[in-house]
């Protein structure tokens, strides 16, 4: 029998041991949905002193929308450029609008409603995902998200990175863990339309793989609807680029990579959606480990890893939830 007929993970029909965001997306939308990238011109309460500045030590200029079209661009016009771009490779004419760089409900709420629902007339859009902070969810903010989850699919990701305070305040986050879940707690009660997935980075400087763990079943018991995992690479021009070039920080070694990720997935609840497994930053600004370069090799790895070592996601996840 082969590892499809054998896998033991309820959703999935494929060898895959975990809940992959295609087979939601194929669930959810009924076919192919590509995420085309989207630069609303937001800044961050990290970066103009609200809360702090610089950003996190991690962060490039353009707040993780490097691949993102340039925010002199109308949204409509990004979401054009981001249409053609994927046409070669993705048959689909269903879209999901990701406003992704930097804190995107960190501006008056006049301004986002505008700039969102200028990204749900665009033909196709069939989703919004908005990428923000636990610490810009105001009551006016949710209150839009709110709205919108009842007009189309909408996913609120919250980039939380690690749960260890010690570790935030290492990076310069800006928020700590309690502070997380207040924003967490107010998108859950608010609606439960708005889906909430939660960023974690493996490798952030001083974690051991234990308390990356920890993290990981944090966050599993909050039970969030998506979860991203990240490997922390090291860009160009960013304060961890300058800890790495001066020998202060050393990236996570590929099979160590592999093994977290593997044992993280069995701690997640199974109906949570896996939406990222790993990431690399932009070819020309990368400074390690190049072997992140590789996604769709460390992918096949952790697969291999999960079906060598009999594990599945939700294995050993703890069923009882902290909200």
């Amino acid at each position: 029998m082969s590892q499809k007929d054998t896998n033991p993970f309820l959703f999935s029909d494929t060898n895959k041991r975990y809940y992959t965001y295609e087979y939601y997306l194929r669930r959810t939308f009924g076919g192919r949905v590509a995420k085309l990238p989207v630069d609303g011109g937001f800044t961050c309460p990290n970066i103009d002193g609200s809360c702090g500045t610089g950003g996190c030590i991690y962060c490039s200029g353009r707040g993780s929308g490097d691949f993102a079209p340039p925010p002199t661009l109308s949204i409509t016009d990004q979401l054009s450029a981001g249409r053609r771009a994927i046409a070669s490779k993705w048959k689909t004419e269903k879209y999901i609008a990701y406003f992704q760089a930097h804190t995107n409900t960190y501006a008056p709420v006049a301004e986002l409603e505008n700039k969102f629902l200028e990204a749900l007339s665009f033909p196709g859009v069939v989703g919004l995902n908005v990428a923000t902070r636990a610490d810009c969810l105001g009551k006016d903010v949710v209150s839009l998200l709110s709205t919108l989850a009842k007009r189309t699919s909408l996913t609120v990701e919250l980039g939380l990175q690690s749960a260890d305070d010690k570790t935030a305040r290492l990076i310069n986050r800006g928020h700590d863990f309690k502070t997380f879940t207040e924003g967490y707690g107010s998108l859950r009660r608010a609606d439960p339309k708005i889906g909430i997935c939660v960023h974690l980075i493996f490798g952030l400087p001083g974690e051991t793989r234990e308390k990356m763990l920890d993290s990981v079943r944090r966050v599993a018991s909050l039970r969030p609807d998506q979860v991203k995992l990240h490997l922390l690479y090291v860009i160009k021009g960013t304060r961890l680029g300058d800890m790495y070039e001066r020998g202060e920080y050393a990236p996570m070694e590929r099979e160590d990579y592999i093994d977290t990720v593997a044992e993280a997935l069995t701690l997640l609840p199974r109906e949570t959606v896996i939406a990222r497994l790993t990431g690399d930053g932009a070819p020309d600004t990368l400074l390690a480990p190049l072997w992140s370069r590789k996604k769709t090799c460390i992918v096949n790895d952790i697969d291999k890893t999960l079906y060598a070592k009999n594990l599945w996601q939700g294995k050993k996840a703890d069923v009882r939830s902290d909200m």
